[in-house]
């Protein structure tokens, strides 16, 4: 237990890398850390270094492991299976696919092309923007391991029984025809050497990072403004865990904006710490990462309107759900 504590403090939390932040501010920028230009820059530098550390160790070890399962190899395991055991399995799938919401939508073209099932392939666009295994050390790092691995669990079975319920309604013919027409075509990955894989690994921590770095430092930015600007009595009297609208404000909230979990934890990280519902800053976390605008307008370039609708409804009603019961049982988690 001592050995785990240690390493949840020391490789998670980073709790000398906060030391060394908040040295930097009080004896070069001459700030008090409970003021509040100190207390941002110590937010703001501590949070993004962290999770730039975090997020480029574990990009790597899951590109690693990536590499032995390329997408027509992913596609024939998962295609001996049928029914829900399909939808975990391509649910569980999305946990170790580190993309957002629009990068998850050309596996989803292949993955659809190739023969599978969209039940299977909707579990999969769900739950891969939403849970992977990098936004699971990164809520621990920020809360803790029970909210994490809850986290994790909802997330899955939003992911399970929106494929399923997708699948029950056979709605193939909603998909556009030339999703249909575009064949998977199996890479030689076999024949990677281990430098091939490392190589692979790195520029996918690259090419990730690209695409997220400034949405990490927006997220970072605003969370440091929540903690440390906005007065608590404001964030309490909109968002506050007795408001019985916090959860679907939240989530309307989220939906116009566009980012990742990398960006949007910062910003749960700090309206919890404002005394805003646990449920509440997850929900709003969540519509950005798999309601967002922007996903959904390239979600609607592979398939119809109806379609659409089910897909956006079910994980609507799926984030409401989990906000509530979030805010209702948090004091079993915190």
């Amino acid at each position: 237990m001592f050995i785990f504590k240690w390493l949840n403090a020391h490789l998670l939390k980073m709790e000398w890398l906060s030391d060394l932040v908040a040295k930097l501010v009080t004896d070069v920028f001459k700030l008090d850390l409970t003021s509040r230009l100190g207390g941002s820059i110590h937010f703001f530098i501590y949070d993004v270094i962290k999770i730039f550390i975090l997020l480029s160790v574990l990009i790597f070890t899951i590109s690693y492991i990536q590499s032995f399962f390329p997408p027509e190899r992913t596609r024939r395991i998962l295609g001996r299976f049928n029914g829900i055991t399909a939808n975990i399995l391509g649910a569980l799938l999305g946990t170790i696919t580190p993309f957002c919401s629009c990068s998850s939508i050309p596996l989803f073209i292949g993955f659809t092309s190739a023969g599978l099932p969209i039940g299977v392939t909707f579990s999969f666009l769900i739950s891969s923007p939403l849970v992977d295994l990098a936004s699971v050390l990164l809520l621990a790092s920020i809360f803790n391991w029970k909210i994490a691995f809850a986290y994790v669990v909802v997330g899955l079975i939003l992911a399970v029984i929106g494929g399923s319920v997708i699948s029950k309604l056979k709605l193939e013919k909603y998909v556009e025809p030339f999703v249909y027409q575009n064949a998977m075509t199996e890479e030689e990955q076999d024949a990677m050497t281990v430098a091939d894989r490392l190589n692979f690994s790195k520029e996918q921590v690259l090419d990730i990072v690209k695409k997220v770095w400034l949405y990490i430092l927006i997220g970072v930015g605003i969370g440091a403004a929540i903690h440390n600007w906005i007065p608590q009595n404001i964030i309490e009297a909109v968002l506050g865990q007795d408001k019985w609208y916090s959860v679907v404000l939240a989530v309307f909230a989220g939906v116009p904006m566009y980012a990742d979990i990398f960006g949007t934890l910062p910003i749960a990280e700090a309206l919890v710490l404002k005394g805003v519902g646990l449920g509440t800053a997850l929900s709003f976390m969540m519509a950005v990462t798999a309601l967002s605008l922007p996903s959904m307008i390239l979600l609607k370039k592979v398939v119809k309107t109806k379609l659409l609708v089910i897909f956006a409804s079910l994980v609507t009603v799926g984030i409401l759900i989990i906000g509530y019961l979030f805010n209702a049982f948090s004091y079993l988690l915190i």
